[in-house]
């Protein structure tokens, strides 16, 4: 039986306890998964409390970064992009690993928008360090529109191959084949109320809370491609539900499945309010 739960605070809005049960369903496995408060403060002292029956955890910001200061266990592209999202339960202990970078990647590749060459990133934290590993190429130009001038060098190493280059917030965004919107909600409204900015590519938003987001919305009121952050939440967890299962997801079979659960708790909570 699996045993898991998504970790965080606040955890309340996160949809990843709907997703996962909707795997589990699907997958015909017997298992639980839920929400379970837990501050970067308390986290060390709540993975030394929980007994052996526990699978595994998903884990939110700022977790994904305090959870390498206290796993031994960690795979390099965690180390590399210095985030972890989940951890699994092995013989010698809790094994931190990422399924974002290729939660990003597997969301391209689904809805078939994987040729660009220039991507913008807004934000710089745990989500855009992931973005950046995933669509980092050589000859590939990726800029950083951001307020934390502490975060590039995190940033440079978590994109090698790639051009990085900084921008401060604020500043005229360029046109470019991708936006990455990483940062915390409502941060990028004044992105999407810019009226003057020339509007053009793929966008891939990757927040879900709320749910559109007002970037998103100007996105599509203009008819121009995009990603949501229900997407990047069904991929990444896809690649969960495997490592936690240990089972062989067929991702095409899956993502329908798990999106729709996800849309539909979110219709349910709006017609709560």
């Amino acid at each position: 039986m699996i045993k898991a739960a998504v970790l965080g605070s606040p955890i309340a809005h996160s949809l990843s306890p709907a997703l996962h049960r909707a795997a589990y369903r699907f997958l015909g496995i017997e298992g639980s998964y839920e929400a379970i408060d837990v501050t970067t403060e308390n986290l060390e002292q709540f993975l030394g409390a929980v007994d052996d029956s526990w699978t595994g955890f998903s884990l939110t910001m700022p977790l994904k970064e305090r959870v390498l200061e206290i796993v031994e266990n960690v795979e390099l592209l965690a180390r590399d992009i210095a985030s972890a999202n989940t951890l699994v339960r092995g013989g010698d202990g809790w094994h931190a690993l990422t399924t974002d970078v290729n939660g990003f990647r597997a969301a391209m590749q689904f809805r078939e928008m994987e040729n660009f060459s220039s991507v913008v990133l807004l934000g710089s934290g745990a989500t855009a360090r992931a973005a950046a590993r995933a669509f980092d190429g050589e000859g590939r130009t990726i800029t950083v529109v951001h307020r934390s001038r502490h975060r590039e060098s995190a940033m440079i190493q978590a994109a090698p191959l790639s051009s990085v280059r900084f921008l401060t917030w604020g500043t005229e965004i360029p046109s470019v084949d991708l936006l990455v919107n990483t940062t915390p909600r409502t941060v990028a409204d004044e992105v999407a109320r810019d009226q003057s900015h020339n509007f053009g590519g793929v966008l891939f938003e990757a927040l879900y809370d709320p749910w559109p987001t007002n970037l998103l919305s100007e996105w599509k009121s203009r008819g121009l491609p995009c990603i949501d952050g229900l997407d990047l939440l069904v991929h990444q967890g896809i690649d969960q539900v495997a490592l936690m299962t240990k089972m062989a997801i067929v991702r095409e079979d899956l993502a329908p499945v798990m999106r729709q659960a996800g849309l539909d708790e979110l219709l349910g909570r709006r017609h709560k309010k």
